[in-house]
């Protein structure tokens, strides 16, 4: 059997290739296999040897790679070459305790991180797991269904219309055979394939007719075929190796991108300004002036950006799952909070999904029994999807013994296919005569039929006739009914039929089936409309039926833009339509995806919502592709989420869920923004202001650390209900007004402090005696008392200050009032000020560098707390009326 991965020439060997070539019995020979398959024990050999078949898939990272991630963040970086420099250049045991508490640091940052992305990644690796693709396979003689991953070289494999293609096989029987190869070619077209040898040398791969690659479905028709390659030694597998779960960036990542470059920026600016700064007006060039530029390039970049991004997704996902939205891409979980239009197919959304077969009757509307039996035999002959049309005439089960359908064989069949909008079956009855019969919509099988039959008597068709039964289809579809036309003829015998087939045909009736709007669908659109999310239907289904169900469920039905109707515009014509129209009806596949594309091109965050072949290029159009977990493989695997109830109540919370995570990410990112901003004036005027350092570099990671810490909650944190009231797509700007306006406002009382500090508390009278020059020859005066006061008195401040204007930044509404933190992040904040508040009289402080602070400066701190939060409240009120936040 051929191993590609121990060929032993040394040209490549191209499995696939070798494989189209051949006859199909050599093929099967060279992989040692049958048409009836592998015997288990045989493919679980094949499993060891080659591998599982998966491709280049996101991979769960080990716990060692992840610890390697997290030592790799600057903050670690640079506290680890300030513990060697401070073991280096230790003088006495207060050096050594600064030395320790800095590698405690670096413990506890690490730790952090290493715990809550461990968490993120199994979470979303849980959820992934629920999300099972599946291929049928014939094993020891029989059909069976097993994952995707499953799938051995020499496994035969049975193939219909919604299928993903699970590995490169080469066909080895097939019927009207048409394949989607846009995700490996482009086309939009489907491709016919044959199981015909293809003996050409001259072409790649993917051009042999008779080859079908991972990664492409099938539209429509039937075929068997046996797996030549999996995995990565696939077509698409190659491809793909470094393309792993790479999905384009959402308007968030580029907003998230956007905002590190610009704290990326300051810390470029500030660290060498602060440098010079003090090497110019302090003449000291030293380690301490060195490490303090270092420590504020640190305290600017948002380290801790990562863990609140992944920790808030992995607990909206967690949150979705129990309400049962299953997110397959955790990224996807942004744009559905930011999603403004909904697009979704009308069957199972709107309706109950349950559809009733309530008349069939003949072209008279007289009941017809013959109209039943034929369309019976054809739900029960043909492969491939049984939709809920076909479940609902097979319900008639009596039908099975009164044809004793047993005693019939099938012959053939011609699949469905979009542009025919219908499919037939050739049967045997024991007598060997052999009759087409024919089901599809009433349009397409009224253009192929010449006569008609009523009472047992054939009549011809004549044009007045089909305008009558037009009217009647019409009639029935207005009143909710979705009409199948059924027609016949007899057939002689032949090899093969094809589409050419069917004509000349006897139309004998048809059938009318109910599928009722769902309680919930009004009440759910209504909400979802509150919500600032329009629900546009999408439905391949006619428009008097679709009407009829979009206004019983309050959507508006006046307008309908029909898929030929798309045909003829051109993008332009279109989007110009596109927002005040809300149904869409006899749309195909390529019809929906322009459609989404449309609303892209407005401006608006679109979801498509599908669980059929024909919604797959939408789902992978739309910024978030919705399915259901009953849905057809490639629906599935084209949708960032999965439903495990095909409900609109269900997604109305995935929404609300949506909202809050982008809500959560966004808090941590406006007071990092707006902080940092602040800071940057803080410390220039500072260091430009005092002729020691404003703080010391132990300090100021102390701080950044504490700071770090009291946001890890924010993905715990409540968020208000007026907040989630509407789509919440990312506006950069918005995060310029807020830094712009709120930043400043923290240097004011940074500045008060600075007064407070250098004229009340008299940091103002340095003295440098002989001892601190004989401790600290380089940087003598950053030592003395008035310096360590002021450094003492700045941190505390800081740490106050940022850690409680969280509650203010956190909501657009009155802070402790109007809306409360989570109890979470509630505790973080009470502890980390009274941390702060203890530090200068705790046991740490000598090594920290601090002294105990006067009484007198605590009222003053309350007075500034209260002022900060004051002032910061106004002028995020004042955005607020402005809508600029």
């Amino acid at each position: 059997m051929p191993n590609p991965k121990n060929s032993a020439n040394q040209k490549k060997f191209d499995a696939v290739h070798d494989a189209a070539m051949q006859e199909t019995s050599a093929v099967l020979q060279q992989w040692s296999t049958s048409p009836s398959g592998l015997s288990e024990t045989e493919a679980a050999a094949r499993l060891e040897q080659y591998g599982p078949n998966e491709v280049a898939q996101e991979k769960q990272h080990g716990w060692l790679l992840r610890l390697w991630v997290a030592v790799r963040n600057p903050l670690v970086i640079l506290l680890t070459v300030l513990v060697i420099i401070t073991f280096a250049t230790a003088g006495d045991a207060s050096d050594y305790i600064g030395g320790f508490v800095i590698l405690a640091m670096i413990v506890l940052a690490v730790l952090l991180r290493l715990i809550q992305e461990t968490k993120a990644d199994n979470a979303a690796a849980k959820l992934k797991a629920m999300i099972k693709i599946t291929a049928t396979v014939l094993r020891d003689g029989g059909p069976k269904e097993i994952p995707l991953k499953e799938l051995v070289p020499g496994d035969v494999v049975k193939l219909s219309a919604g299928d993903m293609i699970p590995g490169d096989v080469r066909l080895l029987t097939s019927k009207d055979l048409f394949i989607i190869q846009a995700t490996l070619t482009g086309e939009s077209l489907p491709v016919e394939k044959t199981d015909a040898r293809d003996p050409r040398t001259n072409v790649q791969s993917i051009e042999h007719t008779n080859l079908c690659f991972l990664g492409t479905s099938v539209e429509s028709g039937a075929a068997t075929a046996v797996v030549v390659t999996t995995g990565a030694q696939t077509y698409f597998g190659k491809m793909a190796s470094n393309l792993a779960d790479r999905q384009p960036d959402t308007a968030f990542d580029k907003g998230v991108k956007k905002f590190t470059w610009l704290m990326i920026t300051f810390m470029a600016v500030m660290a060498p300004a602060v440098f010079l700064i003090n090497g110019f007006t302090k003449h000291s060039w030293g380690k301490d002036t060195f490490l303090f530029a270092l420590a504020i390039a640190v305290g600017l970049t948002p380290e801790m950006l990562p863990m609140i991004v992944s920790f808030c997704l992995s607990k909206g996902a967690m949150a979705m799952a129990k309400k049962k939205v299953i997110v397959k891409r955790l990224n996807s979980i942004q744009n559905l909070g930011a999603m403004n239009v909904l697009c979704t197919d009308k069957t199972g959304t709107l309706t109950i999904d349950h559809v009733i077969l309530e008349l069939h009757v003949d072209v008279f509307k007289n009941e017809s029994e013959e109209v039943l039996r034929d369309a019976y035999l054809i739900s029960h002959f043909q492969t491939g999807l049984k939709n809920v049309l076909d479940r609902a005439v097979l319900k008639y089960s009596e039908l099975h013994r009164e044809l004793s359908v047993e005693k019939i064989s099938k012959v053939d069949e011609i699949p469905f296919d979009f542009s025919r909008r219908m499919m037939s079956v050739v049967v045997e009855s024991p007598d060997g005569q052999r009759q087409l019969l024919t089901k599809g919509a009433p349009e397409s099988v009224f253009k192929k039929c010449t006569h008609f039959e009523s009472a047992g008597e054939t009549f011809e068709m004549e044009p007045i006739l089909v305008g009558n039964l037009i009217e009647q289809v019409n009639s029935l579809s207005e009143d909710g009914f979705r009409v199948l036309a059924i027609a016949n003829k007899k057939v002689g015998t032949q090899a093969a039929y094809s589409k050419a087939d069917e004509e000349n045909l006897v139309l004998t009736g048809y059938l009318a089936f109910l599928d009722p709007p769902k309680d919930s669908a009004k009440t759910a659109i209504a909400a979802l409309r509150q919500y600032g999310v329009t629900v546009k239907v999408l439905t391949g289904d006619n428009d008097l039926v679709t009407r009829k169900v979009c206004t019983e469920v309050g959507i508006n039905a006046e307008k309908i833009l029909l898929g030929n109707d798309v045909e003829k515009m051109t993008d332009e014509q279109l989007a110009e339509v596109i927002d005040c129209t809300d149904v869409y009806a006899r749309l195909s596949p390529a019809h929906k995806k322009r459609v989404v594309m449309a609303l892209q091109k407005k401006g608006h965050v679109v979801g498509f919502m599908g669980d059929g072949i024909n919604d797959a290029p939408a789902l992978r159009a739309a910024d978030v592709g919705i399915s259901v977990d009953t849905a057809v493989d490639i629906a599935k695997e084209s949708a960032d989420m999965i439903l495990l109830e095909k409900n609109l109540m269900v997604l109305e919370e995935g929404v609300l869920e949506g909202r809050k995570v982008f809500a959560n990410i966004t808090k941590y990112i406006r007071m990092g923004a707006s902080s940092n901003f602040g800071n940057m004036f803080s410390v220039l005027g500072a260091s430009a202001w005092f002729p020691f350092l404003p703080m010391q570099t132990l300090q100021i990671l102390t701080n950044n650390l504490l700071y770090d810490f009291s946001q890890v909650p924010i993905p715990t944190d409540n968020v208000a209900p007026q907040y989630i009231a509407k789509p919440r797509p990312w506006h950069f700007g918005e995060i310029t007004k807020f830094i712009l306006f709120i930043g400043p406002i923290s240097s004011i009382f940074d500045y008060t402090t600075f007064c407070v500090m250098w004229f009340y508390f008299k940091c103002n009278q340095v003295v440098v005696t002989p001892e601190l020059l004989a401790r600290f020859p380089d940087d003598p005066i950053n030592h003395t008392y008035a310096a360590t006061l002021l450094n003492t008195g700045w941190f505390v401040e800081s740490i106050m200050t940022q850690t409680l204007i969280i509650h203010v930044i956190r909501t657009n509404q009155i802070p402790f009032i109007q809306s409360r933190a989570s109890w979470q992040l509630t505790m973080t904040t009470i502890l980390i000020m009274a941390i702060g508040a203890y530090l200068p009289f705790s046991p740490l402080a000598k090594p920290l560098g601090f002294v105990p602070l006067p009484w007198q400066f605590w009222p003053i701190l309350g007075a500034t707390l209260l002022c900060y939060l004051v002032l910061t409240q106004l002028i995020k009120m004042l955005l607020v009326r402005k809508n600029w936040i």
